[in-house]
């Protein structure tokens, strides 16, 4: 590459959706000295195939909603509904295919109108050959011209293929080869070979009243309808991703779709929620699978998948319950020409006199189909994808071929069909679109290496080494292993300007409370950040920590979440969002479990989420699904902290102690050393313990594991102080109390002014167990005093009902608690940890004589699961019942 135009030049070859919105990324993202050229031979721009209907009737075959351009703006498209096509149009609503070609269009032409943005050129010609050399391409067009660049993309598409009609049909002008450049005849009966969603938008234009269009395909299979209002997805079964056997694929899934319409009564549910998941089972399935797949499920998954509008679907059945459309299982066996039809006879020997053969059969996923690649193949820039489909590419679009890596030869769409499987829907053309313009936008300023990822493919924007350690902190923190904050200094050591290590390091020495130096690593991102590059997920994590550590609780709340909704594969911002052992997180009841079911989409069967996934289905008492959630991520990654806490739950809400303790107790030896919250854990243990009466066993591993001495910051008051309260209500543990130690170490700011519901709940608990009554006065005044509501409602008369435990006014307590009980799942935490608050509630009921309350509160308890230590405090209420009548 010689000229300074050619520098500055991309080429992108396809004007369909996908290359319009690759021009459009990259016409935005570069500078006016750079220029695209989007080639393509078509008139029309951001159409393709797919989008180039004129006709109104053909609808998009996914709701309004899932059809922006944007990843991180998905109500873009809907808003331009409103502005362009219909104001009142709603988010479920399936917009014609003819308005969506507009839209796509329209995006690229705002992004030239800006003077600062790369200039575009729309070149109306075919390319006919590509050619590299060491520091770009020369790009051949069919009418002569030779187009130096820097980079290419390639987003061809597919061409639909005539390989299946007999010669004597090749021949005749009444084949209608391509439907969307060619014409139906108005009059006769026609033929339409292929029953996919081509076919029916074509039966619908052709249908008239003195026509029958016949209907011929192999399975005689037609796309099944959505049905509103949808089914939320089910996530895939855990650890489906492994299964690498297409036999075995088959059967679990077959056994996944019965248990979601069992379930729901709806398998749409089960095969949505199978989207995170498909290209890797794809990429898991061997080479001669995937050809099996293809022969042998292909079509029934596509009529499932790829489904019709409402609309469209009443329309096609309208026609066929009326008599003017009939349906062929089999193939077209030979064709008799005359001059006033087409004489076709099907394998079954069925003979249909017809005015037009329409192909309808789709697009050819093989090299052979399109010139230009059959040219590149000979000359070794492309080579086949996988199972002969499309072309080979890596992860980011990269086409896999002779040309070195460090040339930015990209590819977009359905030639990435090989490697992915699903690659032409909107969903996965827009995130492709977006990472290849960012690629190629990279490469135009000079950075020729790719930037490493994290355990989620998000890019960092550091070196190499200093990446590793960043995922390796990484990889602890969603382990709840110890190390984390030191494994992300080591990433800032290696290099000083790693944006994202900093803004973590600020984020986790916030919420921990763990270090004073958050301000510190909060300027150092942002100092970094003004000599780095960064990418849209690097930069929104930036301004959202920046807004959760200068602005109040709740806009630095939205502010995170937002991002989490932007970039939901962003683990380490989901793990402070998401309360759990580690973190109290920005959501609380079912707030939670809809944020975490919400990611299903982004995670699949992902061990980690699986651990997160599992607590919420404990929380729901879904113990079964938490489970077996729990035990398949801990089969993936033993060290799963999340799983082991939602399966330490599920053996206490089932009352199963003696098991959950023997399995705890061992996790604990073998991988708890390394766990970070360990204590928690131990309080779990203890808890067993604590539910089989056996008070000494209790009092062993407090002092070996739950002193003051071994615990420290927070945990000191959610594991050691709640458990000694516990306790002592229960009549277990009410002499020597070590309560002194533990109110020593915990810090202040709990006891006095706690930043969270649920640190305010536990910061009451240890006054109480201490006997301050002064302390838990001032509390509840400031509680109720407090901007929170949560704190208004539940803390503030938590705390005055625990003065009155104290002060022993033990009728006037158990008016207050009762109240507190009904009302405290918006104190966060576990059930588990709520329950001292029951506790403490008995206890109070016991002690004014109110014995029958008391004894219904530990029925319900019972009822749910066993305990020695509970049936023990309720034959002594029956006995004191005795005693008083």
């Amino acid at each position: 590459m010689r000229t300074n135009e050619g520098d500055c030049r991309v080429v992108v070859v396809g004007a369909g959706a996908g290359g319009t919105l690759v021009a459009t990324h990259l016409v935005t993202a570069l500078s006016s000295r750079f220029r695209v050229e989007l080639v393509d031979p078509s008139p029309a721009t951001g159409r393709g195939q797919a989008y180039s209907t004129t006709d109104d009737r053909h609808l998009l075959n996914v709701p309004a909603s899932g059809m922006s351009a944007f990843p991180r703006d998905p109500e873009h498209f809907l808003r331009w509904l409103r502005t362009h096509h219909d104001p009142t149009f709603q988010p479920h609503d399936f917009a014609p295919r003819a308005a969506f070609g507009r839209y796509i269009e329209s995006l690229l032409t705002t992004a030239t109108e800006f003077p600062g943005n790369a200039r575009l050129v729309r070149r109306r010609a075919e390319v006919v050959d590509i050619s590299g050399s060491s520091d770009g391409f020369v790009v051949e067009l069919s009418d002569g011209d030779h187009l130096e660049a820097r980079a290419v993309v390639l987003a061809t598409g597919s061409r639909p293929g005539t390989g299946w009609a007999p010669a004597e049909l090749a021949a005749d002008p009444r084949l209608v080869a391509d439907p969307w450049t060619q014409g139906i005849p108005e009059v006769g009966d026609v033929l339409m070979l292929g029953s996919g969603l081509t076919m029916v938008d074509l039966a619908i234009s052709a249908d008239r009243p003195d026509r029958t269009v016949h209907v011929v395909s192999r399975t005689d299979a037609v796309p099944h309808p959505h049905v509103l209002p949808t089914t939320p997805p089910v996530p895939p079964p855990p650890g489906i991703t492994r299964v690498q056997d297409l036999d075995l694929l088959r059967s679990t899934l077959a056994a996944h779709v019965d248990e979601t319409v069992e379930a729901t009564g709806d398998w749409r549910a089960a095969v949505d929620g199978l989207r995170p998941v498909t290209a890797q089972l794809w990429r898991g399935l061997s080479e001669a699978d995937k050809r099996r797949f293809i022969a042998e499920d292909a079509r029934r998954w596509d009529v499932h998948r790829h489904r019709m509008a409402p609309a469209t679907a009443r329309r096609f059945h309208a026609i066929a319950s009326e008599g003017r459309l009939e349906r062929h299982r089999g193939t077209i066996a030979g064709v008799q020409t005359d001059a006033s039809a087409l004489r076709v006879t099907l394998d079954d020997g069925t003979t249909l006199r017809v005015a037009a053969v329409v192909n309808c059969t789709g697009p050819v996923g093989s090299i052979a189909a399109d010139p230009l690649l059959t040219r590149l193949a000979q000359t070794g820039l492309v080579r086949p994808g996988p199972a002969g489909l499309g072309i080979d590419t890596t992860d980011d679009g990269r086409i896999v071929g002779t040309l070195p890596e460090a040339l930015p030869f990209l590819a977009v769409g359905s030639l990435r069909r090989g490697n992915l499987w699903e690659s032409t829907a909107m969903p996965e053309i827009r995130e492709q679109a977006y990472d290849v313009a960012r690629v190629v936008s990279r490469s135009m300023h000079g950075e020729s290496r790719r930037r490493p990822v994290d355990p989620y493919g998000l890019t960092l924007s550091a070196g190499q080494d200093a990446a590793e350690r960043y995922n390796a902190a990484l990889g602890r923190l969603l382990r709840l292993q110890d190390g984390v904050e030191e494994g992300l200094l080591e990433a800032v050591a290696a290099d000083e300007g790693f944006v994202q290590a900093h803004a973590a390091l600020a984020l986790l020495g916030h919420e921990w409370g763990t270090n004073s130096h958050w301000q510190a690593s909060l300027r150092a991102a942002h100092r970094a950040a003004a000599d780095r590059h960064l990418d849209d997920r690097e930069s929104s994590f930036l301004d959202a920590v920046t807004t959760r550590l200068r602005t109040d609780e709740a806009t630095g709340a939205a502010a995170l979440l937002r991002h989490v909704r932007l970039f939901p594969r962003d683990a380490l911002a989901v793990s402070v969002a998401v309360p759990t052992v580690a973190f109290g997180g920005l959501t609380s009841g079912s707030q939670t479990a809809e944020l975490v079911e919400s990611l299903g989409r982004s995670y699949g069967d992902d061990w980690w989420y699986a651990g997160q996934l599992a607590f919420v289905r404990q929380d729901q008492e879904r113990w079964a699904e938490a489970e077996e959630l729990s035990s398949y991520a801990l089969s993936v990654e033993p060290a799963s902290g999340h799983a082991v806490h939602a399966r330490a739950h599920v053996f206490y809400e089932t009352g199963d102690h003696a098991a959950g303790l023997a399995w705890l107790d061992e996790w604990i030896r073998t991988r708890g050393p390394e766990a970070n919250h360990r204590s928690h854990f131990s309080w779990h243990a203890a808890l067993h313990e604590l539910m089989q009466d056996d008070v000494e066993a209790v009092r062993r591993r407090y002092a070996r594991e739950l002193d003051p001495t071994v615990v420290s910051g927070s945990r000191v008051v959610v594991d050691s102080g709640a458990l000694l309260w516990r306790g002592r209500v229960t009549g277990a543990w009410t002499e020597d109390l070590p309560v002194a130690a533990v109110r020593a170490q915990a810090p202040g700011e709990w006891l006095a002014t706690p930043p969270t519901p649920f640190a305010a709940m536990h910061g009451a608990v240890l006054l109480a167990a201490d006997g301050d009554a002064a302390a838990l006065g001032d509390l509840a005044t400031r509680a109720a005093h407090h901007e929170d509501r949560v704190f208004r409602d539940v803390v503030a008369p938590l705390c005055t009902g625990l003065v009155q435990v104290v002060e022993e006014r033990w009728n006037a307590a158990s008016a207050t608690l009762t109240g507190v009980v009904r009302t405290m799942a918006p104190l966060g935490g576990s059930k588990a940890q709520r329950e001292v608050v029951e506790d403490t509630l008995v206890h109070a009921l016991t002690m004014a004589g109110r014995n029958a309350e008391a004894a219904d509160l530990l029925d319900a308890r019972l009822s749910r699961r066993s305990s020695a230590l509970d049936a023990r405090r309720r034959a002594a209420v029956a006995g004191s019942e005795a005693v008083s009548r």
